[in-house]
């Protein structure tokens, strides 16, 4: 019988929880409670608060006579962190679920996160409706949101409580055949404009025995291919559309963060480089555009997302920053350039083509990288073509090889 790990503050929200901890019985699960309250719980749970802090050598009444809400909540969540990975390593449980505001949401989302993916994990969360990257991270935690706050029962807080024990315990209790996963793992970049490439690519990988992690750069995706990278899942990296970095530097809406193209050179996993959609940032609709940007190049790719331009002297600031990155590896890196164009809007003819900003990215990159350890290799093509594509996973395969026969 699998085992659902209920967290929460068991102190002034133990009605709540004991509610969904019924249901969940009911279906025909084992549960723990886990309390991250910080005084003591209204029902007897499996885990006591005090138990939670221990994990980071905390003491529960000498945090409850601070009176200090956020030093509470601070502590709590650097110990959930730590003490429900443990916990799961140890087999106490199979699926987590939370209900919270912000402050129990902070609390218990770190350990979530903490999980590994797949785990089955859900918070119901009054913050849930508004931007939840600071909760979720680069997990596949599940948030539901409450509608109301989680304090007592009524009409529509028990039906919000009943779905999410319905759906966690669906998660828990239906599972397909497990598939053996033994191919080496790659992960690729891609973007709408960059499609075609990492098609080719990914098909020239997996007719030689690779199994490629496509993540589209949209910021949390590259965010979630350094975690995964970081965390030694992946042993190849073909990261053909670094355009993150444009919305980084420039202020677009797609930015994964000023460690974007670290993970694969500290960690020393081969990795191909090219520099896809480099040629746009990336803003929502046309009218939310920052004013600093009239009388530029735009493009409606569709109703919500604007593409600008970059223009010359982001294209040096671009090759400057792709370079510095770059230089952080000490092997088994390549840097592949497309003479012809960046994306599927720059090549000849469409309405991003620019030789002379790209031009000028090629020679800033070149001007400002260690030459001596990434192997440059230039095209003379787009980058959406096939042979330019399957160029880039042929040397990711030979330094995949390399490193595996040393």
């Amino acid at each position: 019988m699998k085992t659902l790990a209920i967290v929460g503050t068991f102190d002034t929200k133990g009605k709540e929880l004991s509610y969904v901890k019924e249901i969940v019985e009911e279906l025909g699960l084992k549960t723990l409670t886990i309390n991250t309250g910080v005084f003591e719980s209204e029902f007897k749970v499996d885990v006591t608060n005090q138990e939670v802090v221990a994990e980071v050598g905390e003491n529960i009444s000498d945090i409850a006579k601070k009176h200090d809400r956020g030093y509470a909540t601070e502590v709590l969540s650097k110990s959930i962190e730590k003490i429900i990975p443990r916990l799961y390593n140890e087999g106490k449980f199979d699926g987590i679920i939370s209900f919270g505001g912000t402050g129990g949401t902070s609390i218990v989302t770190p350990g979530m996160r903490a999980l590994p993916i797949g785990v089955p994990k859900i918070m119901v969360s009054t913050v849930a409706a508004g931007d939840t990257s600071f909760y979720i991270g680069t997990s596949d935690l599940i948030m539901m949101p409450s509608v109301v706050d989680v304090a007592g029962l009524n009409r529509v807080s028990t039906q919000i409580f009943q779905n999410a024990a319905h759906a966690i315990a669906g998660m828990l209790k239906f599972e397909s055949k497990k598939i053996e996963h033994k191919k080496p793992l790659v992960a690729a970049t891609m973007f709408g404009l960059t499609t075609p490439a990492v098609n080719y690519a990914t098909e020239y990988l997996e007719k030689r025995g690779y199994e490629v992690l496509i993540f589209h750069a949209t910021g949390v995706g590259g965010k979630t291919m350094e975690s995964l990278i970081d965390n030694g899942y992946i042993e190849g990296v073909l990261d053909l559309t670094t355009t993150e970095w444009c919305d980084e530097l420039f202020g677009g809406v797609l930015n994964a963060g000023p460690n974007r193209l670290e993970a694969a050179a500290l960690n020393k996993v081969p990795q191909v480089v090219s520099l896809g959609a480099l040629d746009m940032v990336n803003f929502g609709s046309f009218d939310t555009v920052p004013s600093k940007y009239k009388g530029r190049k735009f493009y409606k790719h569709n109703p919500s997302v604007t593409l600008m331009r970059t223009n010359k002297e982001e294209n040096k600031l671009l090759g400057e920053k792709i370079a510095e990155k770059l230089n952080l590896a000490t092997q088994d890196t390549v840097l592949m350039i497309p003479n012809k164009g960046l994306s599927g809007i720059d090549k000849e003819g469409e309405v991003f083509y620019g030789s002379e900003e790209d031009k000028i990215l090629f020679d800033s990159i070149k001007k400002n990288l260690n030459s001596d350890i990434v192997k440059i290799i230039d095209v003379d093509t787009v980058i959406n073509n096939k042979n330019f594509a399957e160029t880039a996973a042929q040397e990711l395969i030979d330094m995949m090889n390399r490193k595996n026969n040393n």
